[in-house]
C-alpha cells in the first residue's frame, strides 16, 4: 500500500535521505514550512511506514570490511522446505548485507562485505553448508563507481 505524497512530502523525504540527523527546523526552512508543520509531516511519514527507520551509514572500509563480493547462487531444488532452510541459514550470516531471490538463470544474489578473500572463504563455507546448492559464483568488486541509499523520488 502506498501513501499519497505531495510535492512537500517528497522534498522532505529527499532532504531526510541526504541527512536525517538534521533538526526538523532546518528541513522546514529548506522546504519552506513552519517547524511544527514539517515535524508533523515527518511523524506522519514515519507512522505510515514511508520512513522505515533512521540509521547511521558506516563506511565499511573504516571498520575493516572493505571487500564487496557479489555471489550468484543456482539451485536444483525449489521446495518450501529447502527454501526455508536456505533462507534461514543465509539470513543468519552477518556479512550478507543483501539477499535477493531472482528470476532468470540465477536463483539468488547475495551482497557480502568482508575484510579479505580469506574472510570471504570463511563466509563461503558457511553459505555452502546452509543447504544443497547447484552452483555458487563469486564476483569481487574492483571499484565502487556509484553507491547511494537514496530512493529516487521524482514526481511523474
Amino acid at each position: 500500500m502506498t501513501m499519497k505524497l505531495d510535492e512537500i512530502d517528497l522534498r522532505i523525504l529527499k532532504e531526510l535521505q541526504r541527512d536525517s540527523s538534521r533538526p526538523a527546523s532546518e528541513i522546514a526552512e529548506i522546504v519552506n514550512l513552519s517547524t511544527n508543520a514539517c515535524w508533523r509531516r515527518i511523524k506522519l511519514l514515519q507512522e505510515n511506514g514511508v520512513i522505515k527507520k533512521q540509521v547511521s551509514l558506516v563506511d565499511p572500509t573504516m571498520v575493516g570490511k572493505g571487500l564487496t563480493v557479489f555471489v550468484e547462487i543456482r539451485t536444483a531444488q525449489h521446495g518450501d522446505g529447502w527454501l526455508e532452510k536456505f533462507s534461514e541459514g543465509v539470513s543468519k550470516i552477518d556479512e550478507v548485507v543483501e539477499f535477493h531471490r531472482l528470476n532468470g538463470n540465477v536463483d539468488y544474489l547475495l551482497k557480502i562485505l568482508v575484510a579479505s578473500i580469506e574472510d570471504y572463504d570463511r563466509v563461503y563455507k558457511k553459505i555452502i553448508r546452509t543447504a544443497p546448492l547447484h552452483d555458487v559464483t563469486s564476483y569481487f568488486s574492483m571499484e565502487k563507481i556509484k553507491e547511494t541509499t537514496e530512493i529516487p523520488l521524482d514526481k511523474r
